[in-house]
């Protein structure tokens, strides 16, 4: 068996003991990363790419823990755990972050009537609710949409371009339905009922 012989290598022979560490931290770190992604898609709701991420989430646990308890009297198989399981939550958050999953919701509290970046963002495929407030400096127009998480750096710059230094707050949503987003047609099976003081392109 491999753990139990030796392996060639350009150096010359380098033992299945010598090596271990190594091992140890490449599958703690992708075990941690599978599992910081696997929480991710739990909470975007994305069941079955979840439970698949942990069959191999926890068969890679097994194998390193395994290990490491077995020896328990060597320092770098220790460390090599602990690093694995540090980098692994740096790359899983980095990685869904590239990945850009799930949906958020945009609020922009800006200052006059809002129009020229409710215009913007409408051009741009955006669904966007547009409601008067008071806010504590004066009058304010609220601008609400919700857009698939890829478009958020698009969106940033329209608020830059079109109404540069206004307060705006960016929050995760659940679950949406139906509604209006860039390259997917509007489907409302509910009508939609402006009131007072608001005026709805959703």
């Amino acid at each position: 068996m491999i753990a139990e012989g030796v392996l060639q290598g350009s150096g010359g022979l380098v033992t299945w003991q010598t090596m271990l560490p190594a091992v140890i931290f490449l599958a703690e770190m992708l075990v941690v990363t599978l599992s910081t992604i696997r929480t991710i898609f739990v909470a975007r709701g994305k069941r079955a790419l979840a439970a698949l991420l942990g069959f191999f989430e926890i068969s890679m646990w097994l194998f390193a823990i395994g290990h490491v308890m077995s020896n328990l009297d060597q320092l770098w198989c220790t460390v090599g755990f602990a690093a694995g399981f540090t980098l692994g939550n740096y790359l899983g958050i980095t990685l869904e972050g590239m990945l850009a999953l799930g949906t958020l919701g945009v609020r922009i509290y800006a200052r006059g009537d809002g129009a020229p970046l409710m215009d913007r963002l409408k051009g741009a495929g955006f669904g966007v609710t547009r409601m008067n407030a008071e806010g504590a400096t004066g009058p304010v127009t609220v601008l609400t949409t919700i857009i698939p998480r890829r478009d958020r750096h698009q969106v940033e710059l329209l608020i830059q371009e079109h109404a540069p230094g206004q307060f705006f707050v960016v929050s995760d949503v659940q679950e949406t339905v139906s509604g209006v987003f860039p390259g997917r047609p509007g489907v409302r099976p509910f009508p939609l009922v402006q009131s007072a003081g608001a005026k709805i392109a959703a």
